[in-house]
């Protein structure tokens, strides 16, 4: 019969490839159209492949927690000939081989492919499978010699991983000795391969940290909240509060809810919020559309929805891009304080300590009474938006959170 190959999809904008995780079928399994036969992971969901018609699995030539790009051919189906005609006009995507990845550096620092390769047969034992798949990046590691750096890009290093070498070169330069015998240390070492989600935040938090980034703080009665939260069914947690009271103070200030690109600055279509939610091995951050038009309500049942899915590592790419800020509840943990760290495509991030009770004074009663209060923090693009600007956007974010009548 004639045969209509599995392709790997295209799974969002920048992905790239994904890793085999759970193959669901075996040969000679009925399938019927469009049947989700292989879950697969990129570095942000885990999301399935699914039959491109029915018929009968011929073969699967894809294997488990191997990694494939976009447009592999990952197993083939018994199919129609009218299917089978169907499919054949269309040319299936070229599987990306390689990808390009922008590395910033002088011109003299630039290493050709076939050079590389010549200098990583002369360093001896070849590529290592265990290098993490994060892009490599050289900016900054000027002090490197050019045989370490085709190291780093064989090996998909970062300067951050080699913060911790002690050069012995002149002016403190790292050698490529340096560099085997650092190496050398690991392997002798307890360790697993990085999930792709840990290598995903990974790789978000470094682009994040090339901006210039502040944070600005206060604290927040809660008692109001908490007061509000009684008379609602189903009951919002701290964190929506913040999520609607950010929502509403960027569409009072639409000015705040902008990103510097270039030299333009871009404003956003839609108050769309993230809440950062913890799954598995990091972070993953659903996005709420239009979280200033969603009521506390309709925003509950949605973050519910969003945290079930996040947790199963369902989340697709396009459910957690586009978002102007998002909010972390770190005060689940029992912690306080923090200063989060911004995505890379967002500008701000509110953070929630948690509440405890202190004495404040009340003037009317000449005395100290107690009240439920937590530490709020905005971390923030200061290429975006200025000390004074976030101050403010905080200040109403607070104003919200102690009369929620208004939320």
């Amino acid at each position: 019969m004639p045969q209509v190959p599995i392709i790997m999809p295209q799974l969002g904008e920048s992905i790239a490839e994904a890793t085999i995780v759970d193959i669901k079928v075996k040969p000679g399994d009925e399938v019927a159209v469009d049947q989700e036969i292989i879950d697969v992971e990129t570095n942000k969901a885990v999301m399935g492949v699914t039959t491109p018609c029915k018929g009968k699995i011929d073969k699967i030539t894809a294997q488990v927690k191997e990694t494939y790009p976009i447009g592999s051919v990952l197993g083939y189906v018994e199919a129609s000939e009218a299917d089978a005609a169907r499919f054949t006009k269309q040319t299936p995507p070229q599987a990306q081989t390689e990808v390009a990845e922008e590395i910033p550096a002088r011109a003299d620092q630039e290493i050709k492919p076939a050079r590389q390769e010549k200098i990583a047969a002369r360093d001896g034992d070849g590529a290592r499978p265990g290098g993490l798949p994060v892009p490599a990046t050289l900016k900054g590691a000027s002090f490197v010699s050019p045989r370490v750096r085709a190291r780093m890009v064989e090996l998909q290093l970062t300067p951050a991983d080699l913060a911790g070498i002690t050069g012995t070169g002149a002016g403190n330069r790292v050698t490529i000795k340096d560099l085997e015998n650092f190496l050398h240390k690991i392997d002798n070492q307890s360790a697993k391969e990085a999930s792709a989600i840990r290598t995903g935040v990974a790789d978000a938090m470094r682009r994040s940290w090339t901006r210039p980034l502040s944070t600005v703080g206060s604290s927040v009665n809660l008692d109001p909240v908490l007061q509000d939260r009684q008379s609602r069914d189903p009951k919002p947690g701290p964190g929506l509060y913040a999520t609607r009271a950010l929502a509403l103070a960027l569409a009072e200030n639409p000015t705040a809810a902008a990103k510097l690109i270039g030299n333009r600055v871009v404003q956003s279509n839609s108050i769309d919020v993230g809440v950062a939610v913890e799954a598995e091995d990091g972070i993953m951050v659903p996005v709420i559309r239009s979280a200033d038009k969603t009521s506390l309500g309709d925003l509950t049942a949605k973050y519910q929805e969003l945290v079930d899915l996040a947790r199963k590592r369902r989340i697709s790419p396009d459910m957690q891009a586009g978002g102007i800020a998002t909010v972390s509840n770190f005060g689940t943990f029992g912690v306080e304080w923090g200063t989060p760290i911004p995505l890379p495509d967002q500008t701000l991030l509110l953070g929630l300590g948690a509440g405890k009770k202190v004495p404040s004074w009340d003037e009317s009663k000449k005395e100290f009474v107690p009240k439920t209060e937590a530490q709020i923090t905005l971390s923030f693009d200061h290429r975006s938006i200025d000390g004074g600007g976030a101050a403010r956007l905080l200040k109403r974010v607070l104003e919200l959170l102690e009369d929620p009548s208004k939320l």
